[in-house]
């Protein structure tokens, strides 16, 4: 048996060790309670100052913006609140589950919003967010890279159109921080979301960006921390680990995505090879870590199985949607069918992969495809 290849770092990534040797003290010696008045607890709370420089540094903010959170789903979540009745937002038909989930649930409750449609590379296009913007539009919400895909979203221009409106422009960037450059100033992001465990930071701890002027109603109701809009105790471990992984996730980007566009060529020159294969993405504005493609006449969970059986580690999308017999809602909206939409497999990458790994992978994804699609009667009646 081969030893384990992990392509599923989308869903989440390991831990790195200079992350994890910087969280270890506050399991231990530095176990006292960022609030407290004494002497002994100063070094937790300027190790949490810290984090906050180092993820504004990460993404041209000011440290005082920079607001801690459980996760992504919890940032996201948090935006919303800043609307009222009347409003109208905006969004898209390929949002994370927790931006679209709560969208919906906020169209149930009477607010009014707007779906934007993708084009068949699943790019959002500004000229149709100019003309969805209503007078009462009050935020317009966007992810800046797709986590089925990987492909990247005009952000530039869909927030200088906000800019322009003077409407509130939120992206989750869940999948861009750590894998681009962003500037929140100079791209005119008002609000940003993120999460550590998708650059090498544990799971449980994740970040909004709240630019000063943007009023959001405060998320929990406590104590003082988070400036009082986001009260209760300080994960301070995970907080350092959070910010350790960006710092070093900026310091080894160019590096880092220099050796992943090598190991994507490869991989998608080898998945192309196969018949019938539809590559779902941008050749030009996707991302180097995350590929996504569709098999004719086969199922993503028996691809999966397959993999596994082999010891590969993959997926057919988001972790948040496992479990769901309905195609993947992003695909759908990029113009897929139903059937073909089911037979998906997304590919993710991190700086731990290697071509060997691929070479290995891409053995056992022909021989994957061939089989299932003897066994198919979709395949045969094709």
């Amino acid at each position: 048996m081969h030893d384990l290849i992990y392509f599923d770092n989308a869903a989440t990534t390991r831990v790195s060790k200079r992350v994890l040797d910087a969280m270890l003290p506050f399991f231990g010696e530095q176990y006292f309670n960022p609030s407290s008045a004494y002497s002994a607890s100063a070094p937790v709370k300027e190790a949490i100052n810290k984090a906050a420089l180092q993820v504004a540094a990460a993404i041209g903010a000011d440290p005082s913006e920079i607001y801690f959170t459980s996760c992504a789903t919890e940032s996201n979540n948090w935006v919303f609140r800043l609307l009222r009745d009347g409003d109208h937002f905006i969004t898209t038909r390929i949002e994370h589950a927790s931006v679209l989930n709560t969208a919906k649930q906020l169209e149930k409750n009477g607010f009014s919003v707007t779906w934007l449609g993708v084009d068949a590379e699943g790019r959002v296009s500004p000229d149709e967010l100019r003309a969805a913007i209503k007078e009462n539009t009050k935020l317009v919400s966007v992810m800046y890279t797709n986590n089925e895909t990987g492909v990247v979203q005009p952000i530039n221009e869909l927030a200088a159109i906000c800019k322009e409106k003077g409407i509130v422009f939120h992206t989750d960037a869940v999948q861009a921080v750590g894998n681009v450059e962003i500037n929140v100033k100079e791209q005119n992001i008002n609000l940003l979301s993120l999460t550590g465990h998708k650059f090498h930071a544990p799971k449980g701890v994740g970040v909004l960006y709240l630019q000063k002027g943007i009023f959001v109603p405060n998320l929990l109701f406590g104590g003082e921390q988070g400036r009082g809009k986001r009260a209760g105790t300080e994960n301070v471990a995970n907080v350092v680990g959070l910010g350790q992984a960006l710092e070093d996730a900026v310091a080894e980007m160019q590096e880092k995505n220099a050796a992943l566009a090598e190991i994507r060529e490869l991989l998608l020159a080898g998945v192309m090879q196969i018949p019938k294969v539809r590559f779902n993405g941008s050749h030009h504005h996707n991302m180097p870590h995350i590929l996504n493609f569709s098999f004719a006449g086969v199922e993503g969970e028996g691809i999966l199985l397959h993999l596994a059986m082999n010891n590969i580690c993959c997926s057919s999308g988001s972790a948040c949607t496992s479990g769901s017999l309905e195609p993947s809602h992003v695909l759908m909206a990029m113009g897929l069918d139903h059937v073909l939409a089911q037979g998906s497999l997304r590919v993710s990458l991190s700086k731990y992969n290697t071509k060997q790994e691929v070479v290995y992978f891409l053995e056992i994804l022909k021989q994957t495809i061939t089989k299932l699609r003897q066994m198919s009667p979709i395949w045969q009646a094709d």
